[in-house]
């Protein structure tokens, strides 16, 4: 495997990622944890618009389907200890620049998604927390919120947001979010103190949200992957919340998920297990995982079939990803894009044979 890394940016604490569909080109958002800005780049890494230069706090941001580079984003995110005001944005290409309105408020909204069945969107929308009133208050256990959302969004603002309706609470450190497949639908895996969970949107419009909780473990973040090639998705989960420990469960003939590797490193190396993306890289189904702490890697984990074991692979050493996507450029390559926080850099990574 040969990795080609190119800076591309050097955004103060870079964060947040989207790819996003615009005037018929494959484009990706990057924006920040702070008061800082979001850009758009083409795939190669060019950069060719400022979408807001503050007020920043974006966890996520994600293309409204059916839309010409509109998205959502979370705003004013900037900590667990300093997130009431967050809200979600919907950001509009207009001919003058962005425009920039409130699609729903959403105190401690730090992740969120958008999901299709059955020909409706719905989106997801996970809070870290409920309530703060100190430093490190952990009191009010975060919650999952949902809607179905309209195909037009131009009716909202903030007089008239759009309303949630509470999936389910009880979730302390409601920290992860992954976009998988289930039952032939999109649905949401969610990683928190009580576990990892599967949320499937309604069958029907009006219709309730399924949630079967997958492991009991703590989870800051989880996915779902077929890693082995065996035609059941391991799990593989960081824990516990912005935790040191990385490791991939096995669906048994029972249904359970059973430890069946765990990244050897000393954990005092692999501090705040952050950056996550499950993928198929050179054809290959990979897990890439990056830490902000300790050694700071990034690192890419693949099934060897001739050794029954996982293999890991770098792809980057002392940069402190905080979060990965992971596509195919116009000319066939694997491409890892990746907010490389703690050194306020945005890479690209080519992977070639």
């Amino acid at each position: 495997m040969k990795v080609e890394k190119k800076v591309i940016s050097n955004l103060n604490k870079c964060y947040s990622m989207s790819e996003l569909t615009y005037n018929g080109s494959h484009c990706f958002l990057v924006a920040a944890e702070k008061h800082d800005p979001c850009y758009l780049f083409s795939e190669d890494g060019t950069k060719l618009d400022t979408v807001w230069t503050e007020p920043g706090g974006v966890m996520t941001m994600a293309q409204v389907p059916g839309t010409n580079g509109q998205f959502l984003a979370t705003h004013q995110f900037y900590s667990p200890n300093d997130s009431k005001d967050a809200r979600i944005v919907i950001a509009t290409p207009k001919e003058d620049g962005w425009e920039i309105r409130t699609l729903c408020s959403a105190p401690f909204v730090h992740r969120f998604g958008i999901l299709s069945r059955a020909g409706h969107y719905y989106l997801i929308v996970c809070c870290l927390k409920t309530g703060h009133e100190y430093k490190d208050d952990w009191r009010f256990k975060g919650a999952c919120y949902g809607a179905e959302l309209p195909s037009d969004l131009s009716s909202f603002n903030e007089k008239h947001q759009l309303h949630l309706s509470l999936i389910k609470d009880g979730m302390l450190k409601n920290h992860g979010y992954s976009l998988t497949r289930h039952g032939g639908h999109d649905a949401a895996l969610i990683g928190c103190e009580e576990g990892t969970f599967l949320f499937d949107p309604p069958a029907v419009p009006g219709a309730d949200w399924e949630v079967t909780q997958v492991c009991s473990v703590p989870s800051s973040d989880s996915v779902l992957i077929d890693l082995d090639g065996d035609g059941r998705p391991e799990l593989g989960c960081i824990s516990p919340f912005h935790g040191d420990s990385l490791t991939i469960y096995h669906l048994d003939e029972h249904g359970s998920y059973v430890p069946q590797w765990k990244y050897s490193r000393p954990e005092s190396e692999t501090e705040m297990l952050h950056a996550t993306c499950a993928c198929e890289i050179l054809g290959q189904p990979t897990w890439i995982v990056g830490w902000r702490k300790g050694t700071r890697n990034t690192i890419l984990i693949t099934w060897d079939a001739a050794a029954g074991t996982y293999r890991t692979e770098y792809l980057d050493q002392n940069t402190g990803c905080a979060n990965l996507l992971h596509f195919v450029n116009k000319d066939g390559k694997d491409v890892v894009a990746a907010t490389n926080r703690e050194i306020d850099e945005v890479a690209l990574y080519t992977i070639t044979e």
